[in-house]
């Protein structure tokens, strides 16, 4: 089945099984079962097995799924059997805790570079990366071939930042601005915003 033909909230939960799955893998696991797997995420194994049938066959009856090669399987479906160089775009609090933050790596993703536009932030040193100007970012997405970016700049901004990136040849970005972002057809972005988050759980508790 090709991959746009499967539902996208079940790509969304990929992830997910790929995290316990290595939890499994550090708890010294090297079989595992949906059941087990669905208890660890607080699920039903039956959307496990559904969710997986969209790929092809995966483990035997009775037998299980290897933990090991499961995570290879849903790494190579995610694309995220390579490493992914990607730049953050904002040298605030949210750019540069992503900047620092050391989970990328063993995950598939190396940030190439940092940039910001206000020239007090440009040269400041944030964990191994210099912040670099705006204008040497369509030089480094290319020398690193660079598809991904995390943007985290001022809303005011952002679409106007998310119009170079796309000119510069990114074709995924991960939205940390609190606007809506308009981009090609062929380009993916993902928004997060805490407070949208913060106000969908209030539903809950209130």
């Amino acid at each position: 089945m090709a991959a746009k033909e499967v539902p996208d909230i079940v790509v969304a939960r990929l992830p997910l099984y790929l995290r316990a799955l290595s939890a499994l893998q550090g708890d010294g696991r090297i079989v595992t079962s949906s059941h087990e797997i669905a208890d660890w995420l607080g699920m039903t194994s039956a959307q496990i097995r559904k969710d997986l049938s969209h790929f092809g066959e995966f483990g035997k009856q009775g037998t299980g799924y290897s933990v090991s090669g499961l995570i290879q399987r849903i790494k190579v479906i995610l694309h995220i059997d390579h490493e992914w160089s990607v730049v953050v775009i904002g040298a605030g609090s949210i750019g540069r805790a992503i900047t620092h933050y050391t989970g990328f790596v063993d995950r598939g993703f190396r940030v190439r570079g940092i940039f910001d536009a206000d020239p007090l932030k440009v040269g400041l040193l944030i964990g191994t990366h210099e912040v670099q100007p705006m204008e040497h970012l369509t030089e480094l997405v290319h020398r690193h071939q660079v598809r991904v970016a995390v943007l985290a700049v001022p809303g005011y901004v952002a679409q106007s930042v998310t119009d170079l990136l796309v000119l510069s040849g990114v074709r995924a970005i991960l939205n940390y601005a609190p606007v809506n972002l308009h981009v090609p057809a062929d380009v993916r972005v993902e928004n997060i915003d805490p407070v949208l988050h913060l106000q969908h759980m209030m539903y809950y508790i209130g």
